[in-house]
Parts: structure tokens; sequence; C-alpha cells
């Protein structure tokens, strides 16, 4: 199942994504309207829009983001970095969220933005606190795709995250959450182009790779802070983050989930 947030005439809404897109738009697919949260069980409304003549929205807008560096090896190499004994956790500010199409701004305090193509957890209805790692993919409503924007120059000259990590627009996620996939070996991509151009794979991994896996990582954060419905923990980025301009438009896919395209803009 795959659950967008969206915008109508209406208002705003949950809905359950229908049908198979004719190649790489939307053509073909409606958005079913739920009642309430998605969080529970699914109650149609009956009100379906074609999903082109609605504004999606970030699937979720949740309490916090919590993120994962160095969970690719070869990420952690290209940055001069060593792999983690333990997995590193950092926060974006939910005042970084976006959703589909909306703009990355690049602020003038960097020179150096950069993508970063990760797949998403999203969190279930019943939370996560002190999760043991057997029951960790118990408490996974479903995944989405994400991109955790960096101002590299930032990071290196601060020496800690915060900044660099967390400016508005730094954290798009979408276009939906989908549920009931296995996200152990899933393709991540990252491309980068122009208008009326063909556009260049940057990034290219599986979720295979991780250094730590997906339920290793909820046990661990839980054990932590608390996880609470809704809440996103992004997973890591495979090695080939780079520079993005004002006039590109940066696409992350994850296989089974979907893509997320964002312009990029300056501030």
């Amino acid at each position: 199942m795959r659950i967008a947030r969206f915008v109508h005439s209406g208002g705003m809404s949950f809905g359950v994504v229908e049908g198979e897109a004719a190649g790489a738009g939307t053509e073909g697919l409606t958005v079913a309207a739920i009642n309430g949260h998605p969080f529970g069980e699914i109650e149609l409304t009956g009100d379906r829009w074609a999903l082109a003549d609605v504004r999606l929205l970030s699937p979720i807008l949740p309490s916090k983001v919590v993120c994962v560096g160095r969970n690719y090896a070869e990420h952690a190499a290209e940055l001069g970095n060593a792999v983690p004994k333990e997995p590193l956790l950092f926060l974006k500010p939910t005042t970084s969220v976006i959703g589909p199409n909306d703009p990355i701004r690049l602020p003038p305090q960097s020179h150096q933005v950069e993508h970063e193509a990760e797949l998403a957890v999203v969190i279930g209805a019943t939370g996560a606190r002190r999760v043991d790692r057997a029951d960790a993919l118990k408490t996974v409503f479903g995944y989405t795709c994400a991109n955790d924007v960096t101002a590299r120059d930032l990071q290196k000259a601060d020496v800690q995250f915060t900044r660099a990590k967390g400016f508005d627009s730094f954290c798009p996620l979408g276009p939906w959450i989908t549920t009931g996939i296995d996200a152990s070996d899933l393709e991540v991509r990252c491309e980068v182009g122009r208008a009326g151009e063909e556009p260049d794979v940057r990034q290219l991994g599986r979720t295979s790779q991780f250094v730590f896996d997906v339920a290793t990582l909820i046990s661990y954060v839980s054990h932590v802070m608390t996880l609470l419905p809704g809440d996103v923990v992004l997973t890591g980025t495979p090695a080939g983050v780079g520079v993005l301009t004002e006039g590109d438009v940066v696409s992350v896919s994850i296989e089974g989930v979907g893509t997320l395209s964002n312009p990029v803009l300056n501030l």
C-alpha cells in the first residue's frame, strides 16, 4: 500500500495511492482519501482524485527525524571517516522537512551543499521504546525516500552536524510511504540533472550494504529516545555525494518505494 499526504480542493488529507503509473509520471494514478490518519484501520471516505490534480506534501510531518551517519562503508571512506562501531546519530528539525517538487533552498552561508539519497523508515502506531532487535521491524509502518541535504563546508567547520543538516528545506521526504515491503536489499539511486538534459547518476547503492540494518537501527535509537508514530529514521547514504547548484533537479529513487524529485534554488 502507498500512503500519501496531499492538498486538494477541500483541504489536506491522507490517502491511498491507487493504480500503476504510465511511464515515469503520475498518469494513471489516483489517490483515495482516508478518514483521519493512516496509523490504524484504513477507512476510505469515498473521495478520489487523479494524482496529477493534487499537490503531494511530505507523506508525514514527524515529531523528529533521526539520522544515521556513515552507515555505508564506502561513503565513510569517501569523506575520510572510519566506519563507526555503533550507529552514529544526529537529528534534523521538522522545519527542514519538505515534500515532492518543493525547492531545496541553498543558504548563503554555504558554498558546498550536497545531496545524500537515503531510505527513510516511518515508525508505526505502536511507537518504539527500548525495543529488542528481534521485535524492531514490528514497529515499522513503511518506507519512503529521503534526501539528507548537507552543507558539507559547514559540517567540516562546525565539527558537528546541527547547522549543516538543519536548514529549512534540507529534508525532502516522499513521494509517499510504501508499506508491506522487505527493505533488506533495495536499490538506492540519486540522479541530478537540469531541464532539457539527461541526468547524471550520482549515487547507486543497496540497502544490503548497510553497516547496521534497519532492525538494528530502530532498536539502537529506541534505547536512546522514544520513537513516536510518524517519526522518521534516515538510514544513511551510499557513496557518491556531490554538490548541488541552482537550477539542478535532484531525484532520489528507492526500489519498490518511488521517486522523490526536488528543484534546487538559491535562498
